[in-house]
């Protein structure tokens, strides 16, 4: 008798092949027979009419503190996400020294640059480790419902190493890189994924500092990637400006062939200037594979944007000296004064502010042309002709006092998309032809981070809902393409080949979908958080089931109770194929 047999449902088995009605049958939390299956089974699961993928696996999360709290890494497990990678950027909590100084500062990090809340982490995280294999074996012992994987941060092993040496970006000395090898073999031993570091100006603390390592001389950035070479296993990784991409691609490439071991780059851009640069490190990835170099691209599914709201960390009127008497006070007396109409004339009738040419305060403050107000049916590619400047000339209004009444609506609780990053274009024809490079991976979803400003932990579901069923903008992608993408390619991209595919012997890690009925819902600011904290939720409809190693973990959006998920330690190898049984 079988664990768990899915009947009758359309099969897209992440491997590109065309969907077809197939039943899956899973034994011991692995699929043992894929087609027409025949016997008994202790839960059978109707899917006639609904689709039956691989669980997505997302490359690039921030649930660093938040896995060591949340059984189900909310909101991932709301879309269909069964594995997670986290320790991107360079940022984690491991190793840390075990001093209320020295978690305070890793805290702030990850408020500054990752923005999640500094109270939420101080009150969720209970530090039972030092080094990060004690972090590892912390993560192991708590029961979760989702797979999760984690890599060794450059921001954590410089400051443990060096301390203010290394929060100060001064050069590392021969010694401290020997110690901060010594902590990267260490942890990928202990079962990290790989290494990652920051070489991005964006990622700037309260103190005006860039994060650690963001400076790194090639000794250090060398260094510890023939430690990788060493071992001969782990992924190397990494964010960059990419001030001069040439340079920068030059030694990711002599890392990856010097020490046969992959390179994952964040590549995304700011503005449409910016275009031919993407296609010129597109191009060179092409070339330097031919060359034996491993660089992949990790890419957006959407522009790096931002959500507004009255409760987020972002709206236009951030900054005016009328909303500023009001910023500190309680939500419900603050809503009560903006109801007031002296209050509004006050504020949107303020001048318009001298951003001295700052790119993100000009965008925020007075980009009205690229500012729109959410629908419920969230739109992610919007026209000129849906912007906040354009419905306020149509309405007779100034755009302030538009966005202004924009944001009062439900409650309060409004939301205004900002595509900051990538949308000159003002299409997704950048985004679409990142993900179509052969090259490239879906990625950057930064699913735990950024709670004041979005949630793309949505971008699997809108993957399939827009950019494969809804789009009319352009061209879109097939669903089996899409599954693929965000399955077998993003598992593969982590060396996690026991899953991605609904194949026998692999993992049985399963999502049953309505695809008529999939879509992102509007998101909103909550407050649910450890101490309160507050994120952007953005939740689903249209996942039936999703199941981790054959358990049922989210009944149509609701949670089970069910807790099959681990950690995953270093990279899985393919399972041998089994028999049905």
């Amino acid at each position: 008798m079988y664990d768990l047999i899915i009947k009758n449902g359309t099969v897209v088995d992440g491997t590109g092949s065309a969907a077809r009605s197939a039943d899956i049958a899973v034994q011991n939390g692995v699929i043992v027979s894929v087609g027409k299956v025949q016997g008994d089974a202790r839960q059978t699961i109707d899917a006639n009419g609904k689709l039956v993928t691989p669980g997505w696996v997302d490359t690039h999360s921030h649930m660093d503190g938040q896995a060591s709290w949340d059984a189900y890494c909310s909101p991932a497990s709301n879309h269909g996400i069964t594995t997670l990678i986290m320790g991107n950027c360079g940022v984690g909590f491991a190793p840390c020294k075990p001093t209320e100084a020295a978690r305070q500062q890793m805290i702030e990090v990850m408020e500054d640059v990752e923005d999640i809340p500094g109270a939420a982490l101080s009150e969720g995280i209970d530090w039972q480790w030092e080094t990060f294999p004690e972090y590892l074996d912390a993560l192991d012992k708590m029961p979760r419902a989702i797979d999760i994987g984690a890599q060794v941060p450059h921001c954590a092993v410089r400051t443990y190493v060096m301390g203010d040496r290394g929060t100060n970006n001064e050069p590392a000395s021969d010694d401290d890189i020997s110690k901060m090898i010594d902590i990267v073999r260490e942890g990928i031993d202990a079962g990290a994924i790989g290494f990652t570091t920051s070489r991005t100006e964006l990622h700037t603390t309260r103190h005006g500092q860039v994060m650690p390592g963001t400076y790194a001389d090639a000794n250090e950035l060398l260094g510890i990637g023939k430690a990788i070479g060493d071992i001969g296993k782990g992924i190397y990784g990494l964010v960059s400006d990419f001030h001069n991409w040439r340079e920068e691609m030059e030694w990711m490439k002599r890392l990856s062939i010097d020490n046969n071991c992959q390179v994952n780059f964040v590549l995304f851009f700011r503005e449409e200037k910016d275009w031919e640069r993407v296609e010129q490190q597109l191009a060179y990835v092409r070339e330097a594979a031919k060359d034996g170099a491993r660089l992949i691209p990790h890419v957006g599914a959407r522009p790096v944007n931002i959500l507004m709201a009255w409760d987020g960390t972002v709206h236009p009127f951030m900054f005016s000296a009328a909303f500023a008497e009001l910023a500190g006070l309680p939500r419900e007396e603050r809503l009560a004064k903006l109801r007031d109409p002296a209050v509004r004339q006050a504020i949107v009738e303020e001048p318009r502010m001298e951003t001295g040419g700052d790119f993100f305060l000009e965008a925020i403050t007075n980009g009205y042309d690229n500012l729109y107000v959410m629908d419920d049916v969230p739109n992610y590619e919007p026209a000129y002709e849906d912007s906040i400047e354009y419905k306020a000339k149509t309405a007779g209004v100034s755009p302030q006092a538009y966005a202004f009444d924009a944001l009062m609506e439900k409650d309060g609780k409004q939301m205004i998309y900002c595509p900051l990053f990538g949308y000159g274009a003002r299409d997704l024809r950048r985004q679409m032809a990142m993900l179509q490079d052969e090259s490239t991976v879906i990625s950057l979803a930064d699913t735990g981070a950024h709670c004041g400003v979005l949630s793309d932990a949505s971008v699997p579901t809108y993957l399939l809902s827009y950019l494969v069923r809804d789009r009319q903008r352009g061209e879109r992608f097939t669903l089996e393409r899409a599954v693929q993408m965000h399955t077998q390619e993003t598992a593969r991209c982590m060396g996690l080949n026991d899953r991605g595919t609904l194949e026998v012997g692999m993992k049985a890690d399963i999502n049953v979908i309505d695809f008529d009925e999939l879509q992102v819902l509007p998101p909103e600011v909550i407050f649910d958080l450890p101490a309160g904290g507050r994120r952007v939720f953005q939740g689903a409809k249209g996942y039936l089931y999703t199941l981790v190693s054959g358990e049922v973990i989210m009944d149509h959006g609701r949670p089970t109770g069910a807790l099959p998920g681990r950690l995953i330690r270093g990279a899985q190898e393919k399972p041998q194929q089994t028999v049905a049984a």
